[in-house]
């Protein structure tokens, strides 16, 4: 068994993440409700990991994952606008 511990706690905040194209700066955050400096430190962190990577860089999937991952421990969800449809399997 494993020491995880499950939660099915609330979200604390809501992040949109938007690719705004081919010429930098590629992302903007927006944020539709939580605490304000919660969300302020989610978006520098992931300004930080993608503000030079457009959404067909290699790099960019693996740093997707990354801010996935950041927004599953401070209980962010998070919605991803890259200009196209995801395809979900």
């Amino acid at each position: 068994m494993s020491d995880a511990v499950l939660t099915n706690e609330p979200p604390r905040g809501h992040a949109r993440i938007v690719y705004l194209g081919p010429v930098s700066p590629h992302w903007e955050v927006y944020s539709d409700y939580g605490d304000p400096n919660l969300l302020e430190e989610f978006r520098a962190r992931v300004l930080a990991r993608l503000v030079l990577l457009p959404r067909n860089d290699p790099q960019f999937r693996r740093n997707q994952e990354r801010v996935n991952r950041d927004a599953e421990r401070e209980l962010i969800s998070v919605e991803w606008d890259l200009g196209y449809p995801v395809e979900t399997t």
